[in-house]
């Protein structure tokens, strides 16, 4: 294989089990899984629960094998960038076409696996999104639009209308509604961190918003997005499909999240980009608002998911009264 940072012949290492694990990008696989769990217990009617598990393990394995595919196309420009550059195949302990054919793999068996525990319409459905992610995103916007996480997010707020699918054979409004908030949070999460880490992307090559069109516009953007996120995080309390704790937790927790996209909008997080950092959270002085952004934007897709789980799968789900929304309109 060729070391991508400096074009020259290597051999490669010999991988380990983690450096398969790593190309799954658990960070990511994990708030995939989660969101999907959620979307299947949320959904209408009852699911065997070895079923469900065995469906929630497919929809995993599908979102590893996205990542997987990802890392595999990506491999020259997480070479470039310092925050991706000791990936296995950058750091060439695996090889391109291994990961290839890893990705691919798992791909057909967690697409065979979730038409066999749960539905076919789910199964084709996670093909879509393992397809979306890898071939829209990945190949087709990534490198060449500003755009690219806002069109590209949809593969990422997917995986609950999976998870709803698996469960029914079908997703109606209140599934679309959960994709809608993942959709509308991916922007701000996204270029909060793009703006700390706007000189990796430069370095690449990625059009990511704060290279393209500055650091003071993609804080505005992120504002913007931040609004409607928030807005939209609430209404699942009037579609009935979220009850008293998701009100409380979502009023509270989009509070915070707006808070702190408005701290970005006042910061001057991103106007100088400096040298990149290594690390996820290691950040220059005057970028912390938009690093305590991204950290709690995860949080905030947790807590929030995190209450529809306890609510419905505790059993304790009880939509408010219409009497009282009708007051709070």
């Amino acid at each position: 294989m060729t070391d991508l940072t400096t074009n020259q012949a290597v051999q490669p290492g010999i991988a380990l089990p983690s450096d398969y694990v790593a190309l799954l990008k658990p960070r990511v696989m994990s708030l995939v899984v989660f969101t999907a769990l959620v979307g299947l217990v949320a959904a209408p009617g009852a699911m065997h629960p070895v079923l469900a598990l065995i469906s929630i393990f497919a929809i995993a394995l599908g979102g590893g094998a996205a990542g997987a595919l990802n890392m595999w196309f990506d491999a020259d420009i997480d070479a470039k960038m310092q925050r991706t550059c000791r990936r296995p195949i950058p750091a060439g302990r695996i090889g391109r076409n291994d990961a290839l054919a890893f990705g691919l793999f798992l791909s057909f068996v967690s697409i065979l696996l979730l038409g066999a525990a749960a539905n076919y319409f789910a199964a084709l459905f996670l093909a879509f999104t393992i397809f979306f992610y890898v071939v829209i995103y990945s190949m087709g916007l990534k490198r060449r639009t500003p755009q690219n996480i806002v069109i590209g997010g949809a593969a990422g707020a997917f995986p609950p209308m999976i998870g709803w699918a698996a469960a029914t054979g079908s997703f109606d409004a209140n599934a679309v509604l959960l994709f809608s908030i993942i959709f509308l949070w991916t922007p701000p999460h996204f270029w909060a961190l793009a703006l700390y880490k706007r000189s990796d992307y430069a370095a690449a090559g990625i059009p990511m918003m704060p290279v393209v069109k500055g650091a003071a516009s993609t804080r505005l953007q992120i504002l913007v997005y931040a609004i409607l996120v928030t807005v939209l995080g609430i209404v699942p309390v009037f579609t009935g499909l979220g009850g008293a704790l998701y009100a409380a937790v979502s009023v509270l927790s989009g509070g915070l999240f707006l808070f702190l996209a408005v701290r970005v909008v006042l910061s001057r997080a991103g106007d100088d980009p400096g040298p990149g950092q290594a690390e996820l959270y290691q950040v220059k002085k005057g970028d912390k608002a938009a690093r305590d952004l991204f950290a709690f934007s995860i949080m905030y897709l947790f807590i929030l998911f995190g209450a529809l789980l306890v609510e419905h799968g505790t059993g304790s789900h009880s939509p408010l009264p219409i009497a009282f929304l009708q007051g709070l309109i």
